[in-house]
């Protein structure tokens, strides 16, 4: 299911550069050289995946323990029903309660210093204006972590958050090279759409996690289980 990330941060890319477009079209950039100027953008987009990677990391921890407590293939079903209650609850729903207020404080931060670094121009900079970027607050990067969550393994969360980033740099380094270039109208059309592919991942994480024998879609039980039985690993080998 890693594919799905790349599939998520594609499909998100509209809502992606309505967030942080407004970052990526006043990158301090060098536009001197063909070479240095995509060498940078190279760094900017490099710290972006490197702070995804860092949150998938532990998020994908959290579903770990999870699975170690016994959710196993459970947790997918869980991560995907969350996706989709995500997507179907109003937003207004969840801006009464504002979950998001307990991290103001550490937002505050981050902004802050996107704001130092927006001033410098460095190849330094660049990159930390990257991977600061990548800490702000997105709903789609939120979708993204239920993904890394239900991978239930660290290295793989940490991985489906880098595939998430990859999936965002071909629409995002066309905002940084050309600006606004998609406007308002079409922008909305698009933001309208990007709901759909989110329940469309939360659905295929429901189906693997029911475990019906669907090859690359819902590998049976016995490929999701987690054990410490180097008997049940021979046979689950076995199996595939």
């Amino acid at each position: 299911m890693l594919w799905t990330a790349l599939v998520l941060g594609l499909a998100g890319s509209f809502h992606c550069i309505g967030m942080c477009g407004p970052i990526a079209f006043v990158l301090p950039v060098d536009r001197s050289t063909k070479t240095r100027l995509f060498y940078q953008i190279f760094l900017y987009h490099l710290g972006r995946l490197i702070s995804y990677s860092i949150i998938g990391l532990l998020f994908g921890f959290i579903g770990k323990g999870l699975y170690l407590a016994g959710f196993q293939q459970r947790l997918s079903i869980l991560m995907g029903v969350i996706m989709i209650l995500l997507i179907v609850i109003p937003a207004s729903i969840f801006n009464k309660y504002n979950f998001s207020k307990p991290l103001y404080k550490i937002i505050g931060q981050v902004k802050k210093k996107l704001g130092f670094y927006l001033n410098k121009k460095s190849n330094k900079s660049i990159f930390s204006i990257g991977f600061f970027n990548g800490f702000l607050p997105c709903g789609l990067v939120y979708m993204a972590l239920i993904g890394s969550i239900s991978t239930g393994n660290s290295s793989q969360g940490a991985f489906y958050m880098f595939l998430f980033g990859l999936g965002t740099i071909p629409l995002m380094t066309a905002a940084v090279l050309i600006g606004n270039f998609v406007n308002l109208s079409i922008r909305a059309k698009i933001q309208k759409v990007i709901p759909v592919f989110v329940v469309i991942i939360g659905l295929l994480f429901i189906l693997r996690g029911l475990g019906l024998g669907i090859p690359y879609i819902s590998p049976s039980d016995a490929k999701l289980q987690i054990s410490n039985n180097p008997a049940d690993c021979v046979t689950i080998e076995k199996i595939e």
